[in-house]
């Protein structure tokens, strides 16, 4: 098993496969104001925290337009689904969480999203009881890129950050783990990798078998 002091996970994109559900809700009450680029509007919030996606979206929309309410509407559709379906678990999630175990390596969970929504996730999904720390982004006030979260976390369980790495699927969240100092490995879901994600990514993988395989090699 490979040296490190933890594996800090992302969680939409990363353990859910929740964004192509957010999108679809954005584009469902989307249709209700007469916007039909919300697929443009989305991507760019992928990896941000709730005031950072606000921001973009008035941004694109004008100060007037009614964020709240178009996200109160979003989120019950999409919390409505979840409830009734739960949330589909990425390939490979459980696989890897439980050789991480049974090798001992810390884990720990680093999203943008709202603690409280993060642990009812993770607990509908069985998946809370892997992570040894779980922080949220309404903990901190930068959201990715910036490294605070990922920082945090690195703090809270006592890691050097160096000796870590991070799973990510967004932009915004490998440049938050690099600028952190940490090993990001990008498993991309709705953003292809770019050049700049391959910089600053020690690896990109296709999925999280990939990413237990790779692990093993390595010592």
């Amino acid at each position: 098993m490979c040296r490190t002091d933890a594996v800090v996970f992302d969680m939409d994109g990363v353990i859910f496969d929740s964004e192509r559900l957010v999108l679809e809700c954005w584009e469902k009450t989307g249709e209700t104001y007469g916007l039909s680029d919300m697929r443009e509007t989305f991507l760019p919030c992928i990896g941000t925290n709730s005031a950072k996606t606000r921001e973009i979206v008035l941004e694109r929309y004008g100060k007037d337009f009614p964020y709240e309410e178009f996200c109160g509407r979003a989120s019950a559709l999409f919390h409505g689904i979840a409830d009734r379906d739960g949330l589909p678990v990425k390939a490979g999630v459980r696989e890897l969480l439980e050789y991480l175990r049974e090798n001992d390596v810390p884990m720990a969970l680093a999203s943008s999203t709202r603690l409280a929504v993060v642990t009812q996730e993770l607990e509908q999904a069985g998946l809370y009881e892997y992570f040894r720390v779980v922080t949220g982004g309404d903990q901190l006030e930068h959201s990715k890129p910036s490294p605070d979260i990922y920082l945090m976390t690195c703090e809270k369980m006592n890691a050097e950050p160096s000796r870590c790495y991070a799973i990510e699927d967004s932009y915004n969240g490998i440049r938050a783990a690099h600028s952190a100092g940490m090993r990001p490995i990008m498993v991309p879901d709705m953003l292809p990798p770019t050049d700049e994600m391959r910089d600053k990514s020690v690896i990109v993988l296709d999925d999280l078998f990939q990413v237990r395989d790779w692990l093993n090699a390595l010592y």
